[in-house]
């Protein structure tokens, strides 16, 4: 057996850019498909001050907004520098009801129920877990990731705001998360499986367990019904930020009631009830088993 002689990796740089010089040169083919370099830091130092600067009151009072107070650990707990149960204590030393981290602590039990289906069913999570509540047969999706939404250039402002964001920070915000998989699995027909492999390749917190499965969610192979939004909830959570400067405003695929879009999107399929922009990418109705 023919056995490769290994060096210690440099742990220790002066600045953050000598870092980033250091892993471009050690790995060069990691950056041929896209050279970008999130602005988020790793480490425990920097996982403790975002842990710091969690409000569990504020998080539940404004989570589905993009400029909510999102706790932006999700990287951080996905690589194991923070455990669940050290922001589970956090959240509750934090607060002076514990009903106000209820909110935040369900999340942290969502990402942990997660991780124990993925443990039960391993690279099943792979394969649609249900059939299709769309009217539509898995055969109709396509399999391959459209050219125009991976690079950001569909002409709609908010879906490609989401596509470079996704790629130069390698985060979204969970409503984002919803918006661009529903777009992509329902208006654009894509096998849920593209957007899945796709976020993986860009998420610092993409884990198959809860990517993987919220996608079957929006896709509706892990839930219910199809997860869908209409112009007026993305203006509502986004506050206006893309919709009124995006050329295809009052004509865009989100405009109409969800009915209309119901009517649009599933036409062959049964009624699906109405469903509100508060819905969760990773959070579908827990399953009795």
């Amino acid at each position: 057996m023919n056995h490769t002689k290994n060096h210690d990796m440099r742990r220790e740089f002066p600045s953050r850019d000598e870092l980033i010089a250091y892993v471009r040169e050690q790995f060069p083919n990691a950056a041929d498909g896209d050279e970008s370099v999130s602005e988020i830091v790793g480490g425990r130092k920097a996982a403790e001050v975002a842990l710091n600067q969690v409000n569990p009151a504020q998080y539940a009072k404004s989570r589905n907004f993009l400029n909510g107070k999102v706790t932006r650990l999700s990287p951080y707990i996905r690589y194991g520098v923070l455990s669940l149960a050290e922001v589970r204590d956090f959240a509750l030393k934090n607060v002076q009801n514990p009903n106000e981290a209820e909110k935040l602590i369900q999340e942290l039990a969502w990402r942990d129920y997660w991780q124990r289906l993925y443990a039960e069913k391993g690279d099943a999570i792979w394969k649609d877990q249900e059939d299709y509540k769309t009217g539509y047969a898995a055969g109709v999706y396509q399999a391959e990731l459209p050219a125009d939404v991976e690079q950001g250039t569909t002409g709609m402002v908010c879906i490609d705001s989401f596509s470079h964001e996704l790629r130069e920070m390698g985060y979204l915000h969970n409503h984002a998360r919803m918006w661009l998989a529903a777009y992509l699995v329902h208006w654009r027909h894509v096998r849920w499986q593209a957007g899945a492999r796709w976020f993986l390749s860009h998420l610092l917190d993409g884990d198959p367990a809860s990517n993987n499965l919220s996608w079957q969610w929006v896709a509706s192979t892990f839930s219910h019904k199809p997860y869908f939004f209409n112009r007026e909830n993305l203006e509502k959570y986004t506050n206006c930020a893309y919709c009124q400067v995006c050329p295809l405003y009052g004509k865009c695929d989100f405009e109409g009631s969800y009915e209309q879009l119901e009517q649009r999107l599933f036409p062959q399929a049964e009624s699906i009830d109405k469903r509100g922009g508060s819905r969760s990418f990773e959070r579908p109705k827990k399953r009795r088993r």
